[in-house]
């Protein structure tokens, strides 16, 4: 990427930008190849998720997530580069296209700021390959026209452009110009977004017949008997019907105000669809030339006062059904890792990460990135982990494939993003629902082990469904 040394405040006027643009087109002719120019500017405080119900359109592809613990919000809309990808090299493919972007990109504007610059959204499905009729590939990258994004207190609003020779310039200057006025001084007005009441009726159907999943659950124990596998995660989904359309966003803002340590999330694919929850699990992160991740497997629920909460914390801490389970999500991750060459800290036994309806074992994961090592190598080695899939991964997948009987899609998949500069985060896209205007489909799994009992693993996935089901009809 190629950084400008101009600063878009220093030339506030529709003449300057259209000259900027002008010299942008110039470069596109030399190297015959559009550019994607990318102007940064850090403004006054802003709400990422109000912003994108402000011009939200169903027909076009967005990407939010929000995470109000840590200060984290980001929103970007209307693609101006995309790409889609399928099969087991997806992650090397959308790595290429990044590269292939950046090495014609122009940057200018307030660069040190964070989440300046182009930013890649990504969705990667939970397995390597979809059916033709899913509402998404299974891999999936866009570069936004607009986001949106606040860290550490400090808001940034990027626009990003394509042009080529035959760009027409005085439009998009127009363009760029009435945007740059808008968001230095935003007026929360919706046009493309009505609040509303919840719709009014609501059916709620489970895609399994009765005693489907405890005959799953039961078949997957004998089957890690008999040693074909050692843990296999296994899902529920459940349809809900409306007399209404559900709107995304609408539901999004109650969930980040419910759960503030999770990332509440939406991944639009510009035809109606989206999937959107509040996943508790980071996958992986790069950072300052650190990598971040975490193991996250073992469930309990809340208590519904102190002491019970303590006890079951305490309870779910001693479990050796849970404490097997979350062993297996440890030692595949540093298995995964070690042929990148990354040796991360670990403590020695997991703590607990309290939701507001469940609680966790977590092991957190950090180490010092190689220098030869990019994040979508490490996405490409960790997904899908053992939290969500099982392990040994291939048998456990082969399982899934057979045990289940509808497309996981994005659930249980991994969504993020990833910047100019190689850094960027990507979660685990659970306690999720696939939105389609009066049609959602909510999921929920549990991890299988020696001694999981078909009720118990059944009452967590309940327990799981209770986030985007009290979301969607509360």
């Amino acid at each position: 990427m190629t950084i400008l040394p101009l600063d878009p405040r220093e030339n506030e006027t529709p003449e300057a930008l259209f000259r900027f643009l002008s010299e942008c087109q110039a470069v596109a002719v030399r190297k015959r190849h559009a550019q994607l120019v990318s102007i940064s500017l850090e403004v006054e405080s802003l709400d990422p998720l109000a912003v994108l119900e402000s011009i939200f359109e169903a027909g076009e592809q967005h990407f939010y997530v929000e995470q109000p613990a840590n200060g984290l919000a980001v929103a970007g809309a209307e693609a101006v580069l995309s790409f889609s990808a399928n099969g087991p090299g997806r992650f090397a493919a959308c790595q290429q296209f990044v590269d292939e972007a950046l090495a014609n990109a122009l940057a200018v504007g307030d660069l040190a700021s964070p989440f300046s610059g182009p930013h890649f959204f990504h969705a990667f499905s939970f397995f390597n390959d979809v059916g033709g009729t899913e509402p998404f590939s299974a891999a999936t990258v866009f570069v936004p026209r607009w986001q949106v994004a606040t860290r550490e207190g400090r808001t940034t609003a990027v626009a990003n452009l394509s042009i080529d020779a035959a760009s027409p310039l005085e439009l998009l200057a127009e363009r760029i110009w009435r945007a740059r006025k808008k968001f230095a001084r935003f007026e929360y007005s919706a046009p493309g977004f009505r609040p509303a009441s919840k719709p009014a009726a609501i059916s709620v159907a489970d895609v399994l017949a009765p005693g489907a999943y405890e005959a799953s659950v039961a078949a997957a124990v004998r089957r890690i008997a008999a040693g074909e596998f050692q843990k296999i995660v296994l899902a529920r989904a459940r349809d809900l019907t409306a007399d209404d359309a559900f709107h995304p966003l609408q539901v999004l803002n109650g969930l980040r105000q419910r759960y503030a340590d999770c990332y509440s999330f939406s991944f639009a694919n510009g035809k109606g669809q989206s999937l959107i929850g509040a996943s508790p699990e980071r996958l992986v992160e790069v950072r300052s030339g650190t990598i971040s991740t975490e193991a996250l497997a073992g469930s309990a629920r809340r208590g519904a006062s102190a002491s019970e909460d303590a006890a079951l914390g305490s309870g779910l801490l001693r479990s050796e059904k849970d404490l097997a389970e979350h062993a297996y999500v440890v030692q595949a991750i540093r298995r995964r890792l070690a042929p990148l060459g990354i040796d991360p800290t670990i403590p020695p036994r997991p703590v607990l990460k309290r939701l507001a309806n469940v609680q966790h074992l977590q092991t957190p994961f950090r180490a010092a990135l190689p220098a030869s090592v990019r994040l979508l190598d490490v996405l490409a080695e960790l997904h899908p982990t053992p939290a969500v899939g099982g392990s040994p991964r291939e048998q456990a997948l082969n399982g899934i494939r057979e045990l289940e009987t509808f497309p996981r899609g994005l659930y249980a998949g991994s969504v993020g993003w990833l910047d100019s500069r190689g850094e960027g985060e990507f979660f685990v896209a659970l306690r999720s629902a696939l939105v389609d205007g009066a049609q959602a489909r909510i999921y929920a799994g549990a991890g299988i082990v020696d001694g999981s009992q078909p009720e118990q693993e059944l009452a967590e996935t309940e327990l799981k469904f209770r986030a985007l089901q009290d979301a969607l009809t509360a």
